[in-house]
């Protein structure tokens, strides 16, 4: 039988904005009540790390979208992602009667994560592992609240864009994928929303410069995750949650990314 999964990836900033955060429950709850679609929530935490960092002491650096993690720092990050950021979307699943279990990525090896590249440091790659865990989750009623921390086979932890470990994660469970954040889509040189991205227009945007930073890693795991699912990915905004019944129900809201 077909699950019709859908897994969500919310940004990070999300978790300091409360009220945004009670719109997107109050949704995502009303939704859950008339209809039963497994969902996985998988989340970053760029903000609270940030904070962490600054509170320490420490510097920040960010390279193509992807934060640099020096070794002695993934244990602050660590705590921030799996810690404190996982916990806070618990706690906010809690409050709204939602039965819910928080993961890594290291859970039942859902993710395979090597490290990306030694000089970002401790930044992992995140590929399709074991579903059989969520697998479980999903089929006994549960909601799955998945940070962006991975571990190496030879048990290094690893710091994981949470758009790529969204991305493998539906990969995994052959679901349905939304990557929200906190602007409604991707965006022209204008400003101006994009309703629809392949891979030949995020090329040209990328090599104009229109693309960058973080919002590129976020288009080519879409474009990766519409290449290998064989259907179209949102990337849209978690401010609008009056748009996520859309959401929930399948229609594309936001940019609707295809791989061609």
């Amino acid at each position: 039988m077909e699950k019709n999964i859908l897994v969500i990836k919310l940004g990070g900033a999300l978790i300091e904005n409360d009220a945004s955060l009670n719109a997107l429950f109050d949704g995502l709850n009303m939704y859950l009540k008339e209809n039963k679609r497994p969902i996985v929530m998988v989340h970053g935490g760029g903000c609270l790390v940030d904070d962490l960092l600054k509170g320490l002491g420490l510097k920040s650096e960010k390279k193509k979208g992807l934060r640099v993690t020096p070794k002695d720092q993934i244990p602050y990050i660590t705590g921030a992602l799996a810690g404190t950021a996982n916990k806070l979307m618990m706690a906010k699943a809690i409050q709204y009667r939602m039965p819910v279990v928080g993961l890594s990525l290291a859970d039942d090896g859902m993710c395979v994560v090597e490290e990306m590249d030694p000089e970002l440091g401790a930044v992992g790659t995140a590929k399709p592992g074991s579903a059989k865990l969520l697998n479980v989750l999903l089929d006994n009623g549960y909601m799955p609240v998945v940070s962006s921390i991975g571990i190496t086979a030879d048990g290094e932890l690893m710091n994981v864009n949470a758009d790529q470990a969204a991305t493998s994660i539906a990969m995994a469970l052959n679901a349905d994928l939304a990557l929200l954040s906190d602007v409604a889509g991707i965006l022209d040189q204008n400003g101006a929303l994009i309703s629809e991205m392949t891979s030949a227009y995020a090329d040209e945007l990328i090599g104009k410069g229109i693309i960058t930073g973080g919002m590129e890693v976020k288009v080519k795991a879409a474009l990766e995750a519409s290449k290998t699912l064989g259907r179209p990915i949102s990337v849209a905004g978690w401010r609008y949650p009056d748009k996520l019944s859309r959401l929930l129900a399948g229609e594309a809201i936001g940019t609707k990314v295809i791989a061609n």
